[in-house]
């Protein structure tokens, strides 16, 4: 069994997935997001979409941070996080504006002050005014926030967001076909619209991330960071601390801020791929829980997905690999290894994007394609290994 799965996690979310199966699946069971009939209008022209999701464990690193340095802003950070997980996969079947969103918030007030809730609310609210600046509005409607210290040891950040849109504008994924390349759009390094460097690491994996590269002290004196019933062979294993210094491609920073950094959106990049190329797009990826894998269970059909031209992989993978041990075949699994976006298109209007993104200091190739196929499968190459997976 996997450190992962000794931790009580799952990439792949089997579990989840066989719980839910027996519900309603949507207008379209490949898109990327849960798509209905539009239940608040009834314009049979358009859907309603509501998607649900948040910093997952990430927001412990956040605490930890917070609690060695008091640097409260590393909150906002976590705001960022709950937003980008909830935007960015909206963005995959086509939704770029007019989004509502609303909080939710679970934690132990004998550990979070007011003050964290404070960094959290107002940073949502700064972060939805940066992406007005490139016509991605999200309206603020509230939320819950709740002290239930019995439940949570620390806190829990999440959010809902909904949308309404027209069928005619949506990504349902049901065009992606053998012939098809795969964009990958990066997401480490510093986009024109973030201000630090950003790690690449996003909010999936945390718990693999904060276990494996920090030192045993935090579960000394953090004992609240981690469930108490889980093996002390499996508990905070690495080699680092969070003030730890590291220059990155001539960025000075630490492992703290590497772990991290925020979210990375698209927002703004989709905002533009969409409005000038929507017909070109056959279908779109979020690569988050189940990093490099993911696209396999959006495929329409039997096909088989080669990605034998990804990124380098960037340093805080590299980092987490060094001081776990897992195999690549896990990192692929986990973590997004280089870019959490993936557009299947055209080989013309691949470039298009590529330049696309580089106007707004966003990394992009072609990382792949797609062959024919009588079953689903998903070949990737690095330099050391071939791996290969089935759905």
């Amino acid at each position: 069994m996997s450190l992962y799965a000794q931790r009580g996690v799952s990439a792949q979310k089997e579990e989840v997935h066989a719980a839910i199966q027996k519900l309603d699946q949507g207008l379209y069971p490949e898109a990327f997001c849960k798509i209905y009939p539009d239940f608040l209008c009834g314009d049979a022209d358009w859907v309603n979409i509501m998607h649900a999701d948040g910093a997952g464990t990430k927001s412990i690193l956040a605490y930890l941070y917070w609690k060695e340095t008091g640097d409260a802003s590393v909150w906002k950070g976590i705001a960022q996080d709950a937003v980008a997980m909830n935007l960015d996969d909206l963005l995959c079947v086509g939704i770029t504006d007019n989004i509502l969103f609303s909080s939710t918030i679970d934690r132990n007030k004998l550990l979070i002050p007011g003050a964290v809730l404070e960094q959290i609310i107002n940073g949502t609210q700064e972060f939805f005014n940066e992406l007005g600046k490139f016509g991605v509005h999200i309206h603020y409607l509230g939320g819950e926030t709740a002290d239930v210290g019995d439940v949570v040891r620390t806190i829990a950040v999440n959010g809902t967001m909904t949308a309404r849109w027209p069928k005619n504008k949506l990504i349902t994924n049901a065009k992606i076909a053998a012939g098809n390349v795969i964009v990958g759009f990066a997401s480490f390094g510093k986009a024109n619209y973030e201000t630090e460097y950003n790690s690449g690491l996003g909010s999936n994996g945390l718990t693999s991330a904060r276990h494996d590269v920090l030192t045993k002290r935090y579960a000394v004196t953090f004992p609240e960071t981690f469930e108490p019933s889980l093996k002390e062979s499996v508990v905070y294993l690495g080699k680092n601390g969070m003030t730890d210094h590291l220059t990155i491609e001539g960025h000075e920073t630490n492992i703290g801020k590497l772990l991290l950094s925020p979210t990375r959106t698209y927002a703004p990049l989709m905002k533009v791929l969409l409005d000038n190329y929507f017909d070109a797009v056959a279908g779109v990826i979020h690569c988050s829980g189940g990093g490099q894998t993911k696209c396999m269970k959006y495929l329409p059909g039997p096909m088989k997905i080669i990605k034998d031209n990804l990124f380098d992989t960037p340093p805080i993978f590299k980092l987490i690999q060094d001081n776990s041990g897992a195999d690549d075949r896990e990192m692929y699994q986990v973590f997004n290894m280089g870019h959490r976006l993936e557009i299947f298109t055209d080989a013309a209007t691949a470039e298009k994007m590529i330049q696309e993104a580089a106007a707004l200091g966003i990394d992009a190739r072609i990382v792949g394609r797609v062959e024919a196929s009588d079953k689903k499968e998903l070949l990737i190459k690095t330099a050391t290994a071939e791996l290969l997976y089935e759905y």
